[in-house]
């Protein structure tokens, strides 16, 4: 059987490996959806190109030739990469790194994972928390929920909400020092962060003449009301990262007196990073999440 130099279309090796594996033309036409006649006519003309006889045709029976065994084994081989490579390309599209501070992670989005993944099954969600500024690219992360007063001039951002500071501590603390009014604040622990909204502004805006001195500075938000919860002091909470324990009863709130907070929640991408579905399915679930808040 003479060969040509062309190359086969890679429809005709698909037909062929499905003839072979399957054991008949009827069959591998079942399975691509094409008519026995499209299969034997496919498999005919791959023969053509090739010059090898691949099968032994004796009436309805069919008989794979040594050539077409091995060139079948070879192409079962390399189509299973093929469409393994596929689904991995299909996996890296769903595949969505988000940077947060790890105060929001702990205390925000870890009660929320379960939500997240009900109603987004399909997105492989990878939280980076830290509290520097992600190089988007070099550390391959794909959005950030930044807490800034404006997001940078070089980043999309979409303003996902803002929040009240207010004293916060644990019921049996609240209790102890008698805390009914901002005076009581006296003879307590005033734990101390790093946001702009500070004791002196708080108690300012209470309208008391005499500050108490400030206690331990921990930094972080996350330390500082775990703390609080502990019985350890009062912390000025950030009302997104307090809510879920004021709702369970792990903190109270003493004082109707609150700060309107000078930063606010951003979900922000670099403008030059092109946005997958998996993206923007994050950013809609988190601006409902923060839309519910209200």
């Amino acid at each position: 059987m003479p060969k040509t130099h062309a190359n086969p279309p890679l429809r005709s090796l698909q037909v062929f490996e499905a003839a072979a594996r399957c054991g008949g033309f009827t069959a591998a036409g079942e399975e691509l959806g094409i008519t026995q006649s499209g299969v034997s006519r496919q498999v005919s003309d791959l023969e053509a190109v090739l010059g090898v006889l691949l099968f032994v045709r004796n009436g309805a029976r069919l008989r794979v030739t040594p050539a077409g065994a091995r060139l079948a084994n070879q192409l079962a081989d390399a189509f299973s990469r093929t469409w393994s490579a596929v689904a991995d390309a299909r996996r890296s599209d769903q595949i969505v790194t988000l940077s947060m501070l790890p105060s929001v992670a702990a205390r925000w989005f870890a009660p929320r994972l379960g939500s997240f993944l009900n109603t987004k099954p399909g997105i492989d969600l990878r939280i980076t928390a830290s509290r520097h500024l992600v190089d988007f690219a070099a550390e391959g992360v794909d959005a950030a929920i930044r807490y800034s007063p404006s997001p940078a001039p070089d980043l999309n951002a979409l303003k996902l909400g803002t929040e009240t500071v207010m004293p916060v501590c644990s019921p049996d603390y609240a209790r102890r020092f008698a805390l009914n009014t901002p005076e009581d604040l006296c003879g307590a622990t005033l734990l101390c962060g790093d946001i702009p909204e500070d004791w002196p502004t708080w108690f300012e805006a209470a309208g008391c003449a005499h500050l108490p001195p400030s206690g331990p500075r921990l930094g972080d938000d996350g330390a500082i009301l775990q703390a609080a919860v502990e019985h350890q002091g009062v912390a000025l909470g950030r009302s997104l990262l307090v809510a879920d324990d004021i709702a369970a009863g792990r903190l109270v709130a003493p004082f109707s007196v609150s700060l309107d907070a000078s930063y606010a929640y951003w979900f922000v991408q670099p403008q030059d990073m092109t946005t997958t579905g998996a993206v923007e399915a994050v950013r809609d679930w988190l601006v409902e999440q923060f839309s519910s808040r209200d």
